[in-house]
């Protein structure tokens, strides 16, 4: 919601999406048991979502482009995802590739937020804003609560019970 990343992964360009991504809510989902609700890109709408739901129990919304919209329009929940990328270019290093493995991108980003959150949680609290944001504007509603899950998850087999 304020666009800090619980989970990081890095993933070469000429790979599909799909796989990746079921890696990635695999990974949230065994650092991050508490999260039951994730929202993504509308390319991932369809196996994912039925996937994510059954075996993670993550509900995936697929945040959908407006039906008058007519080329690139932020949107209020794409927009914390954009504005983290900006925050994660600020950092010199993640500006050029420079890396060689991908386990060392993956801990050069949770480096650098790691640095951003520490430096959020020491700086003197901000007074708070009288308007909202331009992009939320336009969505103005009372705030979700998050859910929480409170029961134990259910324990994800990593291989074939015939196997063990």
């Amino acid at each position: 919601m304020r666009g800090m990343p619980l989970q990081v992964m890095v993933a070469p360009a000429t790979s599909r999406d799909d796989g990746p991504a079921r890696d990635l809510l695999f990974r949230l989902r065994l650092a991050h048991p508490e999260v039951t609700v994730a929202w993504a890109d509308s390319a991932y709408a369809g196996e994912l979502v039925r996937w994510s739901k059954s075996f993670l129990g993550i509900t995936l919304h697929p945040v959908p482009r407006r039906k008058d919209q007519d080329g690139f329009a932020v949107l209020a929940k794409r927009w914390r995802v954009e504005r983290a990328f900006s925050w994660v270019m600020r950092a010199r290093r993640n500006v050029r590739d420079y890396e060689r493995l991908i386990s060392h991108s993956e801990a050069h980003l949770t480096w650098t937020m790691i640095t951003l959150m520490v430096r959020r949680l020491t700086r003197p609290p901000r007074p708070p804003r009288t308007a909202s944001h331009p992009v939320e504007a336009k969505t103005a509603t009372a705030p979700r609560p998050i859910r929480l899950r409170l029961q134990q998850p259910r324990t994800i087999r990593l291989a074939p019970a015939a196997l063990s």
